[in-house]
């Protein structure tokens, strides 16, 4: 188990975002275990409010790439995960934990990801078919880095600065 922990740490450390995707193929296979991490996340009082929507169509993908103004690279991925949620009091929590999982599972298997949110996501609605009651809240786009990353090159906070012992201001070092 040991062994195990460090690699799912080992995978949060080096993620990092992707945003140039080469033009190979995500395997189906890695694909349906993608979505089989998202769709195991837990979730409060087991609600699962998510529904996730696997787009491979190239001209699918540039639609999306179009009409997400934060993410424009979704058009030359060769996958993207569009995840609808229930309008229910967790799901943009649950939902974001399935998106996590489902970021780090590519992650550990060398696909690169990225979650494109906001600014136009809503209109992948009526070009994905997704029920009004819906809401939409991530285009996750997947492929392998068109380049070698930097994994776990991150300008991150020191410890000190966001980790409190038992009261905020205590360090925990």
């Amino acid at each position: 188990m040991a062994n195990e922990s460090r690699g799912v740490f080992d995978t949060i450390r080096t993620l990092l975002a992707v945003r140039s995707y080469r033009d190979t193929p995500v395997p189906d296979d890695l694909a349906r275990r993608i979505v089989e991490a998202g769709r195991l996340t837990g979730s409060a009082m087991n609600g699962q409010p998510w529904h996730f929507v696997v787009v491979r169509d190239g001209e699918t993908l540039r639609k999306l790439g179009a009409l997400a103004s934060s993410g424009p690279y979704v058009a030359q991925a060769p996958l993207a995960i569009v995840v609808a949620i229930e309008k229910t009091r967790f799901a943009v929590s649950d939902a974001s934990r399935a998106i996590q999982s489902m970021m780090l599972t590519a992650w550990a298997e060398g696909v690169g990801s990225n979650w494109v949110g906001f600014g136009g996501i809503d209109r992948a609605k009526s070009l994905l078919g997704i029920p009004a009651e819906l809401d939409v809240l991530a285009i996750l786009s997947f492929g392998y880095p068109t380049r070698a990353v930097g994994r776990g090159k991150k300008n991150r906070k020191p410890f000190r600065q966001i980790a409190h012992l038992e009261r905020y201001g205590r360090s925990l070092e």
